[in-house]
């Protein structure tokens, strides 16, 4: 499928396509289906985005070898709400859950980020408003680029695989074309985690 589409479209990053994506291309702390982290009851109250991005400028990035002595760890939403600390999974999927439940168009996002010349794994958010949509990365730690529209940070950002608020999921056209280049050398596409200090 991945090489049908391949032959038939030039993706460019960007290019999202629905896609039965299996959980551990998400990232190795993938286990459990996406519905699970959606349940038990949030207590943390937020009516807009700023509230959102305002309460988890008091939580704190945490290396996940620093927390469970594990290189992929993903924490239950509850959970990092009650430590406030974690990685950028973490962070990201308490970000995605309450911009679903505010109302939002929102999907958590597995990609690359790329920082400086080195590009590492990385999560975040993606919302739709207005017919516009925004990138929301939740560990930043300056208030002011915690959201920003894709066109203003689409360079920095490369998504690989998504899932919606119904659970869907996407894959993107970056990921299908690594895919076919490790493909070509046979080696299975994981995307890889590196664990880096929030922007």
């Amino acid at each position: 499928m991945y090489r049908l589409l391949l032959a038939t479209t030039r993706p460019n990053p960007w290019d999202r396509f629905t896609f039965d994506v299996p959980l551990h291309a998400y990232g190795a702390g993938s286990l459990h289906p996406f519905s699970w982290y959606f349940s038990g009851q949030l207590e943390t109250t937020a009516h807009t985005v700023n509230d959102v991005s305002d309460w988890l400028q008091g939580c704190t990035y945490r290396r996940d070898d620093e927390q469970f002595n594990s290189t992929d760890h993903w924490q239950h939403p509850t959970h990092f709400e009650r430590r406030r600390e974690g990685d950028c999974e973490d962070f990201s999927l308490w970000t995605w859950r309450k911009l679903v439940e505010m109302g939002c168009d929102a999907e958590f996002v597995a990609g690359w980020m790329r920082v400086g010349s080195v590009t590492v794994g990385h999560t975040w958010v993606h919302y739709r408003d207005a017919g516009q949509t925004f990138i929301f990365d939740p560990v930043v730690r300056d208030p002011r680029e915690v959201v920003r529209p894709v066109e203003a940070v689409a360079p920095a950002y490369i998504p690989q695989v998504s899932v919606d608020q119904a659970f869907q999921g996407y894959v993107y056209g970056g990921y299908l074309t690594a895919l076919h280049t490790r493909w070509k050398n046979r080696a299975y596409p994981l995307i890889a985690r590196v664990e880096t200090s929030p922007a």
